[in-house]
C-alpha cells in the first residue's frame, strides 16, 4: 500500500512539474507577445522622434506629444538645447560625457520614462521625445542570425547547464515532497489498517487514535464507533450464548427431579406386587403432580421461545382496561383464597382504554399471582393498585411476603432466576413466569420493574401505553 501511494504521489507531482514547465514556457511566450502588443499600442510608439522629425524646427509638430503628457528637446551637435517643451530629463550641464550617459541610461531597465531619440544628420541635431512610463515589461531574448558570436557556444552551454540543474533540482524536490506529503496519508492509513487487523483477529477493544482534524479524523471517529458497536454486539452474543447454555442447564435441572420422580414411582407401581389402594393412589398422585410440573415448564418454555421469535405477532384489541383487570383479579380470587392470602384491589371507577392482546396480557397477571402464591407463606397480603397517567397506565402489584433480594432486582426477570436462594422448583414455580411477564409487557410497548425501595415484601410496577 505504502509504495503504491508514494509512487502515485511521485507520478502526480511529475505530471504537475511537466504541466508547470509548459505553463512557464507559455507564460514567457505570452509575456513577450504582450510586451510587443502593449508597446505598439502605447502613445510613445505612435509619436516617436523619427515620426515627428523635420529639418525645419519651425514646422515640427510637437503638440501631440505635449497633449499626451510628454516632452520634446532638441540638442545641437555642440550640445546646446535649442528647444525644450514639456518633460525635460536632460542633464543641466550638457557635454559629450553627460549626454552619452543620458543616452545609455535611456535604455536601462526599470526606467520610469520612455525615450525615443533620433539624430538628424542634415540639420545636425538630436531630437529627444520623452513620455512617462505607465507599465513596461522589459523582457527579451535576442539572437543575431546574421553574424555568429564567439560567445554563442559558451552562453548556450551555460543556459543548458542552468536548465538541466533546474530540472534535476525540481525533480529531486518533487520526489522528496511527494514522499513527505504521502506520509500524511500513509501513517493514518497504517494505524487504521493495524486497528482493523486487530479487530479482525478478535481484539474487539482495538481503537485508533489519530488526533487529526480532517477527513482521517472523521474516519477515526467512524472506525471507533464501529468498533464500539462490534464489541457490544460480540458481548451480547457471548451473553446470549451463556444464557442459552444456562437455559439448557436450568431446563435439565428443573426437568430432572419431576422426571426422576415419575420414573421412580411408575417403576414402583410396576414391580410392587402387593399394594393397597391408598398406596397406589399416593403413587399416582405423585406421578401426576410431577407430570404437571414438567408440563408447565415445557409450556412456559414454549411460550417464552415463541415470544422471542422475530415473527411473533400480538392479536390486539381495544378494550376498557379497568374492567379487563377487574375480571382478571376476580378470576384470581379463588387461588388467593385457597392459598390463604389476603388481598385488596384499587381500580378507577371510570373507563381507561388500552389496545392489548387479551390472552397474552392475561398471562401477565396470572403469572404475577402464581409467583406470589408459590413464593410466599400463608397469610400474605396482595395489593393491586391501578393509576391513570396522561399517556400511561400504571399498575402496582405488591405483597408483604418474603421479598426479593436487591441484588436480584434486575436479574429476576431472566429465565430460571428465583428470589429464594435454594432456587427450588418444588413450590410449583417454573422460573419462567416473570420472564414471560417482561416479554409480554415489552411486546405491548410497556415495561415492568421491581421497586427496590421496599423493605418488606416485593412490589412490581407495570407501565402500559394508553390508546
Amino acid at each position: 500500500m505504502k509504495k503504491r501511494i508514494q509512487n502515485r504521489f511521485v507520478a502526480d507531482y511529475i505530471l504537475m512539474f511537466l504541466i508547470s514547465t509548459l505553463i512557464g514556457v507559455f507564460a514567457v511566450t505570452l509575456l513577450s507577445f504582450a510586451s510587443d502588443v502593449i508597446s505598439k499600442n502605447l502613445v510613445n510608439h505612435n509619436y516617436t522622434a523619427a515620426k515627428i522629425m523635420t529639418d525645419d524646427l519651425s514646422v515640427m509638430d510637437v503638440e501631440p506629444v505635449l497633449e499626451n503628457g510628454g516632452g520634446v528637446q532638441v540638442v545641437t551637435k555642440n550640445y546646446e538645447v535649442i528647444l525644450s517643451q514639456g518633460i525635460n530629463n536632460l542633464p543641466e550641464m550638457l557635454n559629450p560625457e553627460t549626454f552619452t550617459d543620458f543616452l545609455t541610461a535611456s535604455h536601462a531597465k526599470g526606467n520610469p520614462y520612455s525615450y525615443s531619440i533620433a539624430y538628424n544628420p542634415r540639420a545636425e541635431f538630436w531630437l529627444v521625445v520623452t513620455f512617462p512610463t505607465s507599465i513596461r515589461i522589459d523582457f527579451a531574448i535576442v539572437h543575431n542570425p546574421d553574424f555568429s558570436s564567439v560567445d554563442t557556444q559558451g552562453v548556450a552551454g551555460v543556459i543548458l547547464a542552468i536548465i538541466l540543474f533546474y530540472l534535476i533540482l525540481l525533480g529531486i524536490s518533487t520526489v522528496i515532497y511527494s514522499k513527505l506529503t504521502s506520509l500524511s496519508i500513509i501513517n493514518p492509513l497504517k494505524k487504521l489498517c493495524s486497528g482493523a487487523s486487530r479487530l479482525k483477529a478478535g481484539d474487539y477493544t482495538s481503537r485508533v487514535d489519530l488526533n487529526l482534524d480532517n477527513e482521517f479524523g472523521e474516519l477515526e471517529t467512524i472506525f471507533n464507533e464501529m468498533a464500539d458497536e462490534i464489541e457490544k454486539e460480540i458481548a451480547l452474543r457471548k451473553q446470549s450464548e451463556e444464557n442459552r447454555k444456562k437455559l439448557i442447564l436450568d431446563i435439565s435441572h428443573d426437568l430432572k427431579n419431576p422426571l426422576a420422580s415419575i420414573m421412580g414411582y411408575a417403576e414402583l407401581c410396576l414391580i410392587k406386587k402387593e399394594m393397597t389402594t391408598e398406596q397406589l393412589r399416593t403413587y399416582l398422585t405423585t406421578i401426576y403432580n410431577n407430570s404437571s410440573r414438567a408440563n408447565r415448564l415445557m409450556s412456559d418454555l414454549f411460550e417464552l421461545s415463541k415470544m422471542e421469535a422475530s415473527d411473533y405477532i400480538l392479536v390486539r384489541e381495544k378494550l376498557d382496561f379497568v374492567e379487563y383487570l377487574r375480571e382478571q383479579m376476580g378470576a384470581a380470587v379463588a387461588g388467593l383464597d385457597g392459598a390463604g392470602f389476603f388481598y385488596e384491589f384499587e381500580l378507577p371507577d371510570h373507563e381507561i382504554t388500552a389496545t392489548v392482546d387479551r390472552q397474552q396480557m392475561s398471562r401477565v397477571f396470572e403469572n404475577l399471582v402464581d409467583n406470589a402464591i408459590n413464593h410466599n407463606p400463608v397469610g400474605t397480603r396482595i395489593d393491586l393498585t391501578m393509576l391513570n397517567h396522561p399517556e400511561l397506565i400504571e399498575i402496582r402489584f405488591k405483597d408483604n411476603g418474603v421479598g426479593i433480594p436487591v441484588e436480584l432486582s434486575d436479574l429476576v426477570f431472566e429465565p430460571f432466576v428465583r428470589g429464594d436462594p435454594a432456587r427450588s422448583s418444588e413450590n410449583g414455580g417454573t422460573g419462567l413466569g416473570l420472564a414471560i411477564v417482561r416479554k409480554v409487557m415489552e411486546a405491548h410497548g410497556g415495561s415492568i420493574k421491581l421497586a427496590i425501595e421496599n423493605t418488606v415484601g416485593s412490589e412490581f410496577i407495570l407501565l402500559l401505553p394508553k390508546s
